[in-house]
C-alpha cells in the first residue's frame, strides 16, 4: 500500500495542538538533508508563510564525513530554489574519537539553541517521526528504563532560551517520503543510519516494524506519557511545597513533605533538587536517591553527599548547597566579557571595570577574610553555613571584590551575576499531543 503524503494542513493541526505560536510565527527547522527533515522544512515554510511568519532552515555541518561540506552546500542550494532562509551552523573544534554521537549530538543541539537565542526565535522544529519514537522506546525498554523513560520522546521541551517542538511522532516515515517525491525533491541519505556501530541502525536492521508492531508500541508509549505527565504534575506540587531555591544557588528543604511522599515522588524531588544546585546534567542513581531518602531526618545531625551537592541538617531544615569538590574551576573573566560558571552562574563584567576578576567559591578562607574586614553585611539572614559555598569575585592580586549575595563590591562597576542552572528545578510538564 502507497503511504499518503502528508499535508500542510496536517501539519498545522499537529501544530495547534502543541500550541504556544505566535500569530505571525517564526520558527527554526533543523535540516539535515535527509527526507524526514527536509519534508518538514517545506511543509513549515509553507505552514509560517500562511500566517504572516517565517520558517528558517538550519544545518549544522558537523565535520565528521570528508564530504559532509558539500552536502550541506547542496542542501543549501535545495532551499535557496524554494526561498526558504537557510543558515549553516558549524561544528569547530577538535571532535572525539569515542561517543561521537553523542557528542554530536551535543554540539548540534547547542549550536541550535545558540542561532535561535540571537535570533529571537523561541520554537525549534525537529522531524522526529512515529519509527524515531518507537525506536527511543525500544532503546529504553531494552536498557531497563522505568516509567518515565518508556515515555519516550515529549512532543515538546524546553531548551537553553527556546523550546524544542517535535510535530510529527506521530507521522509515518514513509509519509514523508511520499511528500517529496511528490515535490520533485531529492534528499542526502546519511550513511551512518545504516552503520550497525550505532544502536539505532541495528534496531532497523533486526527488527522492522509491521503495522501491528508499531501501533502497539505507540500504544504503550502513549500509556507511559500519560503516566509521566501526571507524576510530574505531582512532583511539582511536592516541590512547591519543600523547597525553596535561593538565586545564592543553594536550596532549603523541609524534610516533612518529603517524608510523607511516595517514594518515587520523594527520590524525584531529590534528584531535581542535586541536578540544579549540583549543576549535573543527569539525575543521579535510584540506589543513592533511596539512600539519601532514607537519611533525611534531620535528627542524624550528619551531612550527606550526591550529585556534587552537600545535604546539610540545618534548624530542622536540610541545607543543599554546591559540593566544594564538584565544582569548576576559578574562571577569569576580563571587562567587557560575559561566561556561565560551573553550569550554574551567568557572569558578565562591564566594559568601565578597573581590571580583571576572577570567579570562584568563596570557601573557608575567603568567609575569614570577610571576618577581618570591616565591611557591612547586607545579607545578614542568609545562614553562615553557606557563605563558604557563595560565588565571590576576586581582583588580580587575590582580593576579594564583590560577593554578590552577601556584602557590598568594594569596586566601581561591579562585576554581575545571575543563578541560571543548566537544569532548572522546574520544566514544563512532559507533553503528550
Amino acid at each position: 500500500m502507497v503511504a499518503a503524503p502528508l499535508t500542510t494542513a496536517e501539519l498545522a493541526a499537529a501544530l495547534a495542538a502543541i500550541g504556544g505560536f505566535e500569530r505571525r510565527p517564526v520558527v527554526a527547522v533543523a535540516v539535515s538533508g535527509g527526507p524526514d527533515s527536509l519534508a518538514l522544512a517545506i511543509l513549515a515554510d509553507r505552514w509560517a508563510r500562511e500566517r504572516g511568519g517565517v520558517a528558517w532552515a538550519l544545518t549544522v555541518d558537523h565535520g565528521l564525513r570528508p564530504e559532509s561540506g558539500a552536502e550541506t552546500e547542496r542542501v543549501a542550494g535545495w532551499l535557496g530554489g524554494r526561498f526558504i532562509p537557510h543558515a549553516i551552523l558549524v561544528w569547530n573544534g577538535a571532535k572525539p574519537t569515542a561517543g561521537v554521537q553523542e557528542a554530536a549530538r551535543e554540539a548540534r543541539y547547542r549550536l541550535l539553541a545558540e542561532w535561535c537565542r540571537a535570533q529571537n526565535c523561541l520554537h525549534l522544529l525537529t522531524a522526529h517521526h512515529c519509527e524515531d519514537q518507537v525506536e527511543t522506546y525500544r532503546i529504553r525498554r531494552r536498557a531497563g528504563s522505568g516509567p518515565s523513560g518508556l515515555a519516550a520522546m515529549a512532543a515538546m521541551r524546553e531548551l537553553g532560551g527556546c523550546r524544542l517542538v517535535r510535530p510529527l511522532l506521530g507521522v509515518r516515515r514513509a509519509r514523508l517520503a511520499a511528500f517529496l517525491a511528490g515535490e520533485g525533491q531529492r534528499w542526502i541519505d546519511d550513511p551512518s543510519n545504516r552503520n550497525p556501530v550505532y544502536e539505532r541502525a541495528r534496531l532497523r536492521r533486526d527488527r522492522p516494524d509491521d503495522d501491528s508492531g508499531l501501533v502497539a508500541a505507540l500504544d504503550e508509549i502513549r500509556r507511559y506519557g500519560c503516566g509521566r505527565v501526571d507524576f510530574e504534575r505531582a512532583l511539582d506540587r511536592l516541590i512547591a511545597a519543600a523547597v525553596m531555591l535561593h538565586p545564592a544557588g543553594f536550596a532549603v528543604l523541609d524534610p516533612c513533605p518529603i517524608a510523607g511522599a511516595p517514594d518515587d515522588l520523594a527520590e524525584g524531588l531529590l534528584a531535581r533538587v542535586a541536578m540544579t544546585v549540583g549543576a549535573g546534567p543527569y539525575p543521579p542513581r535510584r540506589v543513592r536517591l533511596a539512600r539519601l531518602r532514607a537519611g533525611l531526618p534531620v535528627g542524624s545531625g550528619r551531612a550527606r553527599t550526591l550529585g556534587g551537592c552537600r545535604f546539610v541538617p540545618w534548624r530542622s531544615r536540610i541545607l543543599v548547597l554546591r559540593e566544594p569538590a564538584a565544582a569548576a574551576a576559578p574562571a577569569w573573566l576580563d571587562p567587557g566579557a560575559r561566561l556561565l560558571w560551573d553550569g550554574r552562574f551567568a557572569a558578565t563584567l562591564p566594559e568601565r571595570a578597573g581590571g580583571s576578576v576572577t570567579l570562584s567559591y568563596l570557601g573557608v578562607t575567603g568567609v575569614a577574610e570577610l571576618g577581618r574586614s570591616s565591611r557591612e553585611r547586607v545579607e545578614a539572614d542568609l545562614p553562615p553555613l553557606v557563605h563558604a559555598a557563595l560565588p565571590a569575585f576576586r581582583d588580580e592580586v587575590g582580593r576579594i571584590v564583590a560577593v554578590p549575595h552577601l556584602c557590598d563590591p568594594v569596586m566601581p562597576n561591579s562585576p554581575r551575576l545571575r543563578f541560571c542552572p543548566a537544569t532548572p528545578l522546574t520544566r514544563a510538564v512532559f507533553t503528550v499531543v
